[in-house]
């Protein structure tokens, strides 16, 4: 971890949540925005390994748009945690989701770009899942949360940051390593495949460790 992120990391354990200046989230997003540079250089080569460029129907793409937007919510849940929480393992949580997926996002947009591909498709969401699960009455994908439970986390203080965080988090999580199933058994492009395996590897590492602070609370 390079040593501002660090030294923010050292900050924010020694003080209080009710201490935090409201600045400090908007200098985090600028930590997680020169993170997600300097992994991204990493992995632009990993696309020159591959024959074909994904279409515009095909699983990658579909993946790469779904899971950006879905990934997106989980930044701005963690953020919540982070700047937040109670529990100074649920403000470090929040602090390494958000700094990875916003990675994650910017990775696979970065792939949208080099595929000549636009961030949007104009298919539906889920379309290219190949068990055929679609987004919900609300529009959304698998685990995602809806925008009222969104807003009570938002609007959440103390140890209920931390119960309402778990709790939508685990379900967000859920939702998330079902979608990277179905790109795993739909696409053998090797960086994309290397990606979700690390996005399903983590997720379901933070799940095992949200469910045991769920049990500790």
């Amino acid at each position: 971890m390079p040593s501002a992120v660090q030294d923010a990391t050292i900050e924010e354990q020694t003080s209080s949540p009710a201490s935090r200046p409201a600045s400090r989230t908007l200098r985090y997003l600028t930590l997680a925005v020169t993170a997600l540079l300097l992994l991204g250089v990493g992995w632009t080569a990993a696309t020159l390994t591959t024959g074909r460029t994904p279409g515009e129907t095909s699983a990658e793409a579909g993946f790469a748009r779904d899971m950006s937007r879905h990934h997106a919510q989980a930044v701005e849940m963690a953020m919540v945690a982070y700047a937040k929480g109670q529990d100074p393992a649920i403000r470090q949580m929040g602090y390494d989701i958000a700094l990875t997926q916003q990675a994650q996002i910017g990775q696979m947009q970065r792939w949208l770009q080099e595929w000549n591909l636009l961030p949007t498709g104009s298919r539906p969401s889920m379309e290219w899942m190949p068990d055929g699960v679609g987004v919900d009455e609300n529009g959304l994908m698998p685990g995602m949360a809806t925008r009222d439970e969104i807003t009570r986390l938002h609007e959440a203080q103390g140890a209920e940051v931390d119960r309402l965080f778990i709790e939508l988090m685990i379900k967000h999580h859920i939702g998330g390593v079902h979608m990277v199933d179905g790109l795993l058994d739909a696409s053998d492009r090797a960086e994309v495949v290397r990606l979700a395996e690390a996005m399903k590897a983590a997720q379901q590492k933070e799940i095992n460790e949200l469910r045991k602070l769920q049990q500790a609370g």
